[in-house]
């Protein structure tokens, strides 16, 4: 079942993405899935972009995102460790699209929406 968004234009996959590499990083990194992460990473992509987004959109995508990696990426193959962290974001912080970790969640994301 696919997530309603109220904008459609809030159904962003690269957003989408993103939010999943940080939940599956951070749980990595500290064994939790954290919520207040996805939130403030979330926040601050969409400010860094110039971007602007329904909360409840916000809402249903950092939900989705945290459903997709805590559910879905073993699923799909995709086993995000503490040493690959680095390989899933360049050097500020934005999604390394070269990684063939990347590509295979985006494809998920793209599912997903």
């Amino acid at each position: 079942m696919k997530t309603e968004f109220v904008e459609a234009s809030s159904a962003r996959p690269d957003l989408l993405c993103y939010l999943v590499a940080i939940a599956a990083s951070s749980y990595a990194l500290t064994h939790e899935w954290r919520v207040d992460h996805v939130v403030s990473c979330c926040r601050e992509w969409l400010q860094k972009g110039g971007l602007t987004m329904h909360w409840l959109d916000r809402v249903r995508l950092g939900q989705l995102a945290l459903k997709i990696a805590s559910h879905d990426l073993l699923g799909a193959g995709i086993a995000v460790r503490l040493s690959s962290v680095s390989v899933l974001f360049t050097n500020d912080m934005e999604l390394n699209e070269a990684s063939t970790m990347v590509q295979r969640m985006m494809s998920l994301c793209h599912d997903a929406l």
